[in-house]
């Protein structure tokens, strides 16, 4: 397992993606309203962090379950 994780000291929040989950499709990207994400070699990273808004779209949006948010 292939697990990255995304850290905000300014949110106090964290996001964990299993990379050998993720398919790369995008909807965790789509869903959010920050734009906290980007797809980068078919797999979902985080660059934006800090702008996440703990709305939990994405990780209701993801469909292989790859995506873990610690305030959902």
């Amino acid at each position: 397992m292939v697990v990255k994780s995304w850290k905000s000291e300014d949110v106090g929040c964290q996001i964990d993606i299993d990379h050998d989950l993720c398919d790369g499709d995008g909807e965790c990207q789509d869903s959010c309203p920050t734009e906290c994400f980007e797809i980068v070699d078919k797999k979902a990273t985080v660059p934006n962090i800090d702008e996440c808004i703990e709305c939990c779209a994405c990780q209701e949006a993801c469909p292989t379950g790859a995506l873990k948010h610690s305030s959902c």
